[in-house]
């Protein structure tokens, strides 16, 4: 069919062409793109990945948790909004499934900052790895053990004490058993940085 509509012999009828021209012209790019080739991770806060848990408490309400893993440091941090100022360095760039949750808002607040922002294509988790691998850790050694409060903003100051558990108290195996707190200023005595400060 291509190629007969190539040679104009098969003509679509003008007005589904030009609803179809119509609906290419409404559709705004997305500020979310694949992750170049190129794209090298070298230091904390070149990539974090995002992604979503959804938890079931016994009271049968369904929540969603946002985690985030940076790459290099595997520091946590278990709210969206909140992971600018949580973790101790300049975010340079997100990477997300393709979820509708991380659409509009959260790519306007990205797009905003200047943080680029990464989409894996679909099927394909393993890209997701490190944040998927928190994702089993937050199930396993914070939602299996705690008793999750009920009310909303309690459940996220249960939250912040799991992050600081992670972050600050829990050994990682991936970083030759130190915390993502000790392992990170490791880190910047032997990568010097510019004399500006990371902080937010």
């Amino acid at each position: 069919m291509n190629r007969l509509k190539e040679r104009g012999v098969l003509v679509e009828p003008f007005n589904i062409r030009q609803a179809r021209e119509a609906r290419k012209r409404r559709r705004k790019p997305r500020y979310a793109i694949r992750k170049p080739q190129g794209y090298r991770v070298t230091a904390p806060g070149d990539l974090v990945q995002v992604d979503t848990l959804q938890i079931r408490l016994q009271s049968d309400d369904c929540r969603w948790q946002f985690s985030s893993r940076d790459l290099i440091s595997r520091w946590d941090v278990s709210r969206a909004y909140h992971m600018q100022r949580k973790f101790p360095f300049a975010l340079r760039a997100i990477q997300i499934d393709g979820g509708s949750e991380f659409k509009k808002h959260f790519e306007e607040a990205c797009l905003e900052r200047g943080i680029r922002l990464f989409l894996i294509p679909p099927k394909t988790p393993k890209l997701q790895c490190y944040v998927e691998r928190a994702n089993r850790t937050h199930r396993e050694e914070f939602y299996e053990v705690e008793d999750i409060h009920e009310e909303l903003e309690e459940h996220n100051k249960q939250l912040e004490e799991w992050d600081k558990t992670y972050n600050y108290i829990r050994p990682h195996q991936s970083l030759a058993y130190l915390t993502p707190a000790e392992y990170y200023p490791g880190w910047l005595k032997s990568h010097p940085q510019p004399s500006v400060s990371l902080m937010y």
